[in-house]
C-alpha cells in the first residue's frame, strides 16, 4: 500500500497527544484509530519495541502540520 500523503508530518486535526499516530495515518490513508491500536499492541506485545521512546523520538523529528 502506497502512502496517500505527500509529506509525513505530525497531524494538527487528528490528535491525541502530539499528532504522531494521527499524521502517520492521514500519510498512509488509515483510519487514526487503528494506526493508535496497532502502535500500543505493537508496543505491549513486543519487548524489542520500545513504544514510548519511539513515540517521543517522531515527536522530536516529524514536522508539524501546518493548518
Amino acid at each position: 500500500m502506497a502512502p496517500t500523503g505527500s509529506t509525513l508530518q505530525r497531524s494538527s486535526s487528528n490528535r491525541i497527544i502530539a499528532g504522531v499516530c494521527g499524521g502517520i495515518a492521514d500519510w498512509l490513508g488509515w483510519s487514526p484509530t487503528g494506526v493508535r491500536v496497532l502502535y500500543v499492541l505493537g508496543s505491549i506485545l513486543s519487548v524489542a519495541f520500545p513504544g514510548i521512546l519511539v513515540y517521543i523520538i517522531l515527536w522530536i523529528v516529524m514536522p508539524k502540520a501546518s493548518a
